[in-house]
C-alpha cells in the first residue's frame, strides 16, 4: 500500500513523502534555502550593476579606417565619392546605393550597418558578415556618412 504523506518535522521545511516500507527524505532546512535565495539575488544584482562593465568596450568609429575598407570593398560599385557611379555599377541589374540621395541620408547607422552586415535580397549587394569586422563595418558607416555629407 502506497501513501503519501506529507511529515514536517522541526526545523525542517520540504515535505517528506512517506512510502510504506521506505522513507524517502529530501528535507531542505530553511537558513539554507534562505543562504541559497540570497546568494543567487545578490549575484543577479551584482551583474545588473556591473552588466556594462562585463560588455566590449566600444570604441568611437574611424573614418580614416572606414575609408580604407570603403576603398578595398565598396567603391568599385559605389564610386569615389560615393554616387553610386564605380566601374562595376554599369554591368549590375540593380544600381548601388547613391549616398548623397536623401533617402540614403535619412537612413539610421543601425539601418546602414544592417544593409552592410546582412546585404539586400534581390540585389547584387550582398552580406559582409564574416568578411569584415563589427569595428571595420562601423568604421565604414561613419566614412559613408562623411561622403553622404560632402558634396552637396
Amino acid at each position: 500500500m502506497l501513501e503519501n504523506v506529507v511529515s514536517v518535522w522541526e526545523g525542517w521545511s520540504c515535505p517528506v513523502p512517506l512510502i510504506t516500507g521506505m522513507v524517502i527524505m529530501r528535507p531542505i532546512r530553511h537558513d539554507l534555502m534562505l543562504t541559497i535565495a540570497s546568494v543567487v539575488a545578490m549575484a543577479g544584482l551584482m551583474g545588473l550593476l556591473f552588466d556594462s562593465f562585463l560588455q566590449a568596450q566600444e570604441y568611437p568609429a574611424d573614418i580614416t579606417r572606414g575609408k580604407g575598407v570603403y576603398e578595398r570593398h565598396c567603391q568599385a560599385c559605389h564610386g569615389v565619392a560615393g554616387w553610386g557611379d564605380g566601374p562595376d555599377a554599369q554591368a549590375l541589374k540593380v544600381p548601388p546605393a547613391n549616398f548623397h540621395r536623401f533617402l540614403s541620408f535619412l537612413k539610421s547607422d543601425e539601418e546602414l550597418l544592417r544593409t552592410i552586415e546582412h546585404g539586400v535580397v534581390f540585389s547584387p549587394m550582398h552580406a559582409w558578415r564574416g568578411q569584415l569586422t563589427d569595428g571595420e563595418m562601423q568604421d565604414v558607416v561613419a566614412y559613408i556618412r562623411l561622403l553622404s555629407q560632402q558634396g552637396r
